[in-house]
């Protein structure tokens, strides 16, 4: 069964307090954010190592563990051509993304857990070292999404990372 699309503008999580997952986007430094995917992605991996039951969605409207560990793996791959396009380009408005769409038609609940887990660990890797890289003249650089959303490099970095933990949350798990 499809899940209902979300359709919220999370962007709100850069000046707030998450108060589904606690999370606080503003309390994230930019020295924090690469540190930050790496322990995001150890802790998806655990949650891939936990065992039976990772494709059993705990209701019809809520996505499995595993279904949640490919959007993550997804998300760390959007957003590190996000962050290349912001880096190589001068404010470039990003491709849309159909997250529900994508996990229809790539058959998220059917995938291998220990594939993902590697393909996450991967992409998460990838996504780390890109943000390392950034110089600090690169992270006042910016992006947009097609709704209008601007982002300079650092609050992109802030709203993004708050989409892998509070995913955990959404499992059941932290960091």
């Amino acid at each position: 069964m499809a899940i209902t699309p979300d359709t919220k503008d999370w962007t709100w999580v850069l000046q707030r307090p998450c108060p589904e997952c606690g999370f606080v986007s503003a309390d994230v430094d930019r020295s924090e954010v690469a540190p930050l995917v790496r322990e995001v992605s150890a802790a998806w991996r655990e949650v891939l190592r936990s065992g039976s039951a990772l494709d059993r969605r705990p209701s019809d409207e809520v996505w499995s563990p595993l279904e949640y560990a490919c959007h993550v793996r997804d998300v760390f791959r959007i957003y590190d051509q996000r962050l290349q396009l912001m880096v190589e380009q001068d404010d470039p408005t990003f491709p849309n993304w159909d997250q529900d769409t994508t996990a229809v038609e790539d058959d998220y609940r059917g995938q291998d857990p220990d594939r993902v887990a590697g393909e996450l660990t991967e992409a998460g890797e990838r996504l780390a070292a890109g943000f390392e890289r950034l110089t600090d003249e690169q992270w006042t650089r910016t992006g947009a999404r097609s709704d209008g959303a601007h982002f300079d490099i650092d609050s992109f970095a802030r709203y993004f990372i708050h989409d892998p933990v509070h995913h955990l949350h959404d499992v059941g798990a932290s960091l």
